[in-house]
């Protein structure tokens, strides 16, 4: 089976957690934090905070922009359920906004629309979204405008997006947003197994969500109390949790950094190869805007049913029969059945229903051979 997507590892990776294993630090040693500065440094951004999942990115994230009981968070509905999860774990209530039929983004003209019928309500958002899909970022300059008029915060959910860029320089550098969250999971872009990482030029959103992350806990005289007892002493000063990330994990992020940039340029010949040979099927090929140099951590299909003789089902069971693990990314979160029981229905947004009806993500990763896409596209042809 070929799969849709699978982590690059090298020997120096290997290396690098061979080295913290025989080191004297596990966690919270020098690698996370060096792996954070790395981070940072090459996106632009003044700090990065470092998690053991891009969801535990998402929740401190919230959280230290004040989302709780009471407020509502708008997010896309074509994204993976952490986009939207992260809001009702603090308590606050999630909306969507419909997607762009062309980025599969979030919708900047429906934003625009729909909050000039939040503020007639008094029902504006607290906090908005937007989720990088496939790597290719959202129209920030756009939405940053909308926020400056409205005054919602903006958490760029960029999971799919690291090594790329918007408007020339790299997402993550919150040019346009108060956060913007990364993802390493095996079939991201780089990995360091599980992981994720918040960053923000805001370094009081970044010591709040130092604390969230750990318990809570402060060692800083500064946040306590009253006077330590000791030098032992520390405080839990707020209720946190255990997402920090690992030496382990911080040492192979730092070692695939080192060929992040040959990661993205991987993806785009790749994608420019499957633009090339599926020109004459009935597909669409995924748009890029002009603005964006994307992250490809997926290249998405979408099918033109009206041209072959087959279902949207009939063409992925039959691609998975032929030993290629194509995916689908994503069912709209509000179809799910945990947020259906909010009244959510399904239709209600009918560009994302649309892309649901025809989307396959094929098979992209750095290391694809040539061979193994020709199967691909052989397979596709041959099906269609």
């Amino acid at each position: 089976m070929i799969p849709y997507g699978r982590q690059d590892i090298s020997e120096a990776d290997i290396q690098s957690v061979v080295d913290v294993l025989r080191s004297d630090y596990l966690t919270q040693g020098p690698a996370v934090p060096a792996f954070e500065k790395a981070l940072a440094d090459y996106c632009g951004s003044q700090h990065a905070v470092a998690v053991n999942s891009a969801t535990s990115a998402l929740h401190i994230a919230c959280l230290s922009l004040g989302v709780g009981a009471g407020d509502v968070v708008w997010t896309t509905p074509v994204t993976f359920v952490a986009s939207a999860n992260c809001a009702l774990y603090c308590g606050a209530r999630v909306d969507f906004v419909d997607i762009d039929p062309c980025t599969y983004n979030m919708s900047v003209e429906c934003l625009a629309e729909k909050l000039s019928h939040a503020e007639k309500s008094g029902k504006l958002p607290k906090v908005v979204i937007p989720v990088h899909l496939c790597g290719q970022p959202c129209d920030m300059a756009a939405i940053h405008v909308l926020r400056q008029r409205y005054g919602f915060k903006v958490i760029e959910d960029a999971s799919h997006a690291i090594g790329g860029k918007y408007r020339g320089e790299p997402i993550g550098n919150c040019s346009y947003s108060d956060i913007t969250v990364f993802s390493f999971h095996p079939v991201k872009i780089i990995t360091t197994a599980e992981g994720g990482m918040a960053l923000t030029n805001d370094a009081t959103l970044a010591k709040r969500m130092q604390l969230l992350r750990c318990h809570g806990i402060t060692r800083d005289v500064n946040e306590m109390t009253h006077e330590p007892d000791g030098p032992w002493y520390y405080q839990q000063v707020d209720l946190g949790f255990n997402y920090r990330m690992t030496d382990l994990q911080g040492a192979l992020g730092l070692s695939q950094m080192s060929r992040l940039d040959e990661f993205v340029a991987n993806r785009h010949n790749i994608a420019k190869r499957y633009d090339r040979l599926l020109v004459d099927l009935p597909v669409v090929t995924p748009w890029q805007h002009k603005d964006s140099y994307s992250g490809l951590h997926l290249y998405v299909i979408r099918l033109k049913l009206a041209e072959i003789s087959k279902t949207h089902r009939q063409v992925f069971e039959e691609l998975r029969a032929a030993g290629l693990g194509v995916n689908l990314h994503y069912i709209p979160i509000y179809r799910q059945p945990y947020y259906q029981k909010f009244g959510f229905e399904a239709g209600t947004f009918p560009v994302s229903e649309c892309y649901y009806n025809e989307a396959i993500s094929l098979p992209m990763y750095p290391a694809l051979a040539i061979e193994l896409q020709d199967k691909v596209i052989g397979s596709l042809k041959r099906i269609m």
